[in-house]
């Protein structure tokens, strides 16, 4: 798992507001589809981005409540949210929901579930929270559509088999239309929205991503920090040469309490 630290947090309240992330956020809102005066739990809402733009959407009879298991994370979106009368904000554990059955509308989870060893508890919870007929949005990366060009394949291999680890699942999206079913959802749809990169810009995932992924892999010993920088400096150059790949795709699934 990420330790979502001050800088962590820095970082990501930086690249969530980018293009690539956002185009992600986007896909969830839309399938969610929020319309006023609804109740929305927002599952794993981080720094409040989508808190925030759901709240907008439901309005003042409206409430969106945001959950997330990291203070550090949940601190940054109390900022953002501040003075959102329709919003609340609460620490908590996704299979333990401290929130009355059939309370919600709608929920989402974004790039939630591929964090949890076990997904059926936290599925489980969600069914009691929504209201019958409630839909429930997860968004999730399919790992294993992650195509990154390097000249030196072996290391790229080393750096992202060490990420890996930061993960409890590299297909969620292969699995959760199962898992949904098996907790009494009826899936609807499954969307992909995939990125990418031909340029490493600033906003950008990959970005992101290359400063995630270089201190992770120091942090957990999968290599040293010279390895790593070498690595990331790699990067710069393919795309000072206009070499630089990037690919991969995210699911937005949506599906249905039966």
């Amino acid at each position: 798992m990420l330790n979502f630290d001050e800088e962590t947090t820095r970082l990501l309240e930086d690249a969530y507001q980018g293009a690539d992330v956002s185009r992600r956020r986007q896909a969830a809102f839309d399938a969610l589809a929020p319309q006023p005066g609804e109740r929305i739990l927002d599952l794993g809402c981080g720094n409040g981005l989508l808190t925030l733009e759901l709240s907008r959407a439901v309005g003042p009879g409206g409430h969106v409540a945001g959950l997330d298991a990291s203070p550090q994370m949940l601190a940054a979106a109390r900022l953002r949210l501040e003075g959102r009368g329709n919003t609340t904000l609460t620490e908590g554990d996704a299979a333990r929901l401290p929130f009355d059955d059939a309370g919600f509308d709608k929920a989402a989870a974004l790039q939630v579930f591929e964090y949890l060893t076990d997904r059926r508890p936290a599925l489980r919870a969600l069914h009691k929270a929504l209201k019958p007929g409630g839909r429930l949005v997860a968004g999730d990366i399919h790992w294993d559509t992650l195509a990154w060009h390097s000249d030196n394949t072996r290391r790229m291999e080393r750096m992202l088999e060490a990420w890996s680890r930061h993960m409890a699942v590299r297909d969620l999206p292969a699995k959760l239309p199962a898992e949904l079913r098996s907790c009494g959802f009826e899936v609807r749809q499954m969307q992909p929205v995939t990125i990418c990169d031909t340029a490493l810009r600033p906003d950008g995932l990959a970005a992101m991503m290359i400063q995630l992924i270089r201190a992770f892999a120091v942090d957990i010993g999968a290599t040293d920090a010279d390895d790593a920088a070498a690595w990331a400096r790699e990067q710069q150059e393919l795309a000072a040469e206009g070499r630089f790949f990037l690919s991969l795709t995210h699911f937005v699934c949506t599906a249905r309490k039966q």
